[in-house]
């Protein structure tokens, strides 16, 4: 799966860093110089996490941690847009999963 939160459609963006060397001229040097431009790729911070969905059912989505701490989930299906509290859904407790596999 790509990396892409399901919410808000954060993806990984390119951009570029520069190095530089010298001491700046507020700081008493001759000022910045450049000595190179690179690429390099800005990705989101994407956690999976199991969801309670409004009819009852428990999903697995891939989130954006910003998508998490503000506890609201946008899903797009069938056409319409779901919008609904996050709840994170429980497992039972290992005992409990233990006597159902068996």
């Amino acid at each position: 799966m790509s990396r892409v939160c399901q919410s808000s459609g954060k993806r990984t963006r390119t951009g570029g860093s520069i190095a530089r060397r010298g001491l700046p001229k507020k700081s008493g040097g001759i000022g910045l110089k450049t000595t190179g431009h690179t690429k390099r790729t800005f990705k989101p911070n994407l956690q999976t996490v199991r969801c309670v969905m409004p009819d009852g059912s428990v999903e697995r989505l891939k989130l954006a941690t910003s998508v998490i701490k503000r506890g609201m989930i946008e899903l797009e299906r069938n056409g319409k847009t779901m919008r609904f509290p996050l709840v994170k859904a429980t497992r039972k407790p290992k005992s409990e999963r233990n006597q159902a596999d068996a």
